[in-house]
């Protein structure tokens, strides 16, 4: 609760203000929360429950909340750590807390999304798996440029967080290290060469499993180039990626769910819907009679490849549809698995009221944002039981987190 001294209602975007807010919790969506004087919500980053914040960064005002960033925090909470990284407000705002409390404040801001959608899961949330790894795990990267005045020479900057402001940084720790080296070495070129900073409108790179590094300058105005494809192995099948195409960013993790899902299949025949790639369908359901859905054009020629390479090693052939998962709905057939990972908006409701109305016998739900994942549970909970949950922490030291539920007609 704010003192009744500081006068909230002062509050101007992109200012400084000084304030008495005692941290409630943190909330869905990653960020802390209290409540000014005027009775407004606050939505902070770089605060922890029970901290008391004297000073904060406003980056957003509305009429009913606002949000900004802890600038000075007179009584630091217990699991506060020193942040590795001066960028991690732009990068990885939960390097100011321990690895073993991230977790669990990820399981129980998915037990409250759980809640607050009034899902019928009686069973205690599991914890949240790892490959214990919260540092260079990220195997993509994208970094702005940045011209320093005080030496003449471009940086690798990333923007600063609630603004398009550039921040230069001296050090990056999420992402692998062979990327991290490879930005720097590219920039060290730009500078031996005079380069103007302007030109250019990132540097982008992906690192496979085994250090290859790939990628390159996205020049302003200009198409973006083809870079050296990548390859890596996912449950022993071999799947070739661009760069700067879609590819999951940390490889082991998603390699565990992987595996969870093809463990989980019951039926014989599986439809793969938001199948990006394909690489959920083509390695979970090898033996499976397997449809997968994809209206990417990029992504929908990689599925295709993927698809032509795998299928001399798979029982029964895959197949490839170049369509939006809702636009393909005759594809739906009760005796199957139907396997979902949308965006993060989930489902279309044309595909969620298909689903009932067919009814296949079991419904795999993969999602990177477990607030519309349980929206769509709890429309599928009519006729579906939940068999199963399980978080999955792809994105260490961020507030992302990737949710597996498994679902069977009732």
């Amino acid at each position: 609760m704010a003192d009744d001294g500081k006068d909230s209602l002062r509050l101007k975007r992109g200012t400084k203000a000084a304030v008495s807010l005692m941290v409630d919790k943190i909330v869905p969506g990653g960020q802390a929360i209290s409540e000014l004087s005027d009775g407004r919500k606050i939505f902070l980053w770089n605060a922890l429950p029970g901290e008391i914040v004297e000073e904060v960064e406003i980056t957003k005002i509305k009429s009913h909340y606002v949000e900004g960033i802890a600038v000075k925090i007179s009584a630091p909470a217990i699991p506060r750590i020193e942040p590795k990284d001066d960028c991690y407000l732009s990068t990885s705002p939960y390097q100011i807390m321990g690895y073993s409390y991230e977790l669990e404040v990820k399981r129980d801001l998915l037990a409250e999304v759980f809640h607050q959608h009034k899902l019928d899961f009686k069973q205690e949330i599991p914890t949240v798996i790892t490959d214990g790894k919260d540092f260079a795990y990220r195997n993509k990267m994208e970094y702005a440029l940045y011209f320093d005045h005080a030496d003449g020479k471009i940086k690798p900057a990333f923007h600063a967080r609630g603004s398009h402001r550039k921040i230069p940084v001296s050090r990056s720790s999420i992402e692998r290290p062979e990327i991290w080296q490879r930005a720097n070495e590219i920039i060290l070129e730009l500078n031996r060469h005079n380069e103007d900073s302007r030109k250019f409108q990132s540097i982008l790179l992906r690192c496979n499993q085994a250090g290859e590094v790939s990628g390159g300058l996205y020049e302003n105005h200009q198409p973006h180039p083809q870079f050296q494809r990548l390859e890596d192995m996912l449950m022993g099948q071999k799947f070739s990626y661009s760069p700067n195409g879609f590819f999951q960013i940390n490889l082991p993790v998603y390699e565990m769910v992987l595996d969870k899902i093809h463990k989980s299949i019951t039926t014989d025949k599986v439809l793969d819907l938001y199948a990006g790639v394909g690489t959920i369908g083509l390695t979970a359901a090898p033996d499976k009679d397997l449809i997968s859905v994809e209206c990417d054009k990029a992504a929908y020629l990689e599925l295709e490849h993927n698809v032509t390479v795998t299928n001399a090693q798979r029982t029964h052939p895959a197949k490839g549809i170049f369509a939006k998962s809702e636009n393909a709905l005759e594809y739906i057939a009760p005796d199957q698995t139907v396997i979902v990972d949308p965006p993060r908006a989930g489902c279309d409701t044309r595909l969620l009221t298909k689903l009932l109305e067919v009814q296949p016998r079991q419904i795999i739900y993969l999602s990177c944002n477990p607030a519309t994942q349980a929206r769509d549970v709890k429309v599928l909970e009519n006729l579906y039981k939940i068999i199963e949950v399980q978080p999955y922490n792809f994105f260490p030291r961020t507030p992302h987190l990737e949710n597996l539920i498994i679902l069977e007609l009732k």
